[in-house]
């Protein structure tokens, strides 16, 4: 616990504002030893919390800046995709969901599980293959990714799986942008196989359109 809190000591010694520290500062900020900066700032800088320069000074790292990002985009987006899930599990009987990309993985960031008996069940923070299924599709081409499905989904904007992932479920997922047309994220509906048929298909990806529309407004999107 202790060698944790000297860390985040260490990280907080730039909350002042500055963008660069040299080892004697970050001293005089903490008061640790400059043998104990040396052995935290190692660690820090292997996880990618801090940046050390040729000059050997100090930066804050872009880890802390993936996870403050993370924090920004969940706490701004759970106003809006929550409802959205909601409405959308509810018109469709099925499950819905919302991913975001984190490395090479596709997290659940947010969920509304079906409350029908026979249904497509998983918790909200699971992390899934990025390579397969709608959702995953969908993250990679709009996250500078490709693959043979890429000029198809660009062209169509959504993009219907049909038992990739898993053998038992169908899927379909259209992207999210936000501000600028930035992409925000991929919003899906998962279900068994034998209830996804063309027609049901058809209007989940029209409600998921119109969905992932609004939610672009509400971002400040066009």
């Amino acid at each position: 616990m202790e060698a944790v809190e000297r860390a985040l000591t260490l990280l907080e010694a730039f909350a002042e504002g500055a963008d660069r520290l040299s080892l004697a500062e970050l001293a005089k900020r903490t008061g640790y030893y400059r043998s104990t900066i040396l052995r935290l700032a190692a660690s820090l800088q292997r996880m990618g919390y801090l940046h050390r320069d040729a000059e050997g000074g100090y930066r804050l790292g872009p880890t802390l800046w993936r996870l403050g990002s993370q924090y920004q985009r969940a706490f701004r987006l759970a106003d809006y995709i929550r409802p959205a899930l909601a409405e959308i599990s509810a018109e469709t009987g099925e499950s819905a969901a919302f991913y975001v990309r984190e490395g090479d993985e596709r997290v659940v960031l947010y969920r509304v599980n079906s409350d029908r008996a026979t249904r497509h069940h998983i918790e909200e923070g699971s992390a899934l293959p990025l390579d397969r299924g709608a959702g995953g599709r969908i993250l990679t081409v709009y996250t500078g990714g490709d693959d043979e499905h890429a000029e198809q989904i660009r062209r169509q904007g959504y993009y219907v799986s049909d038992g990739e992932r898993s053998p038992e479920a169908g899927a379909v997922a259209v992207p999210v942008f936000g501000m600028d047309g930035r992409f925000v994220g991929a919003l899906g509906v998962v279900g068994p196989r034998h209830r996804m048929d063309a027609d049901h298909r058809d209007r989940i990806t029209e409600l998921l359109v119109q969905h992932a529309e609004r939610v672009g407004r509400q971002l400040g999107g066009r």
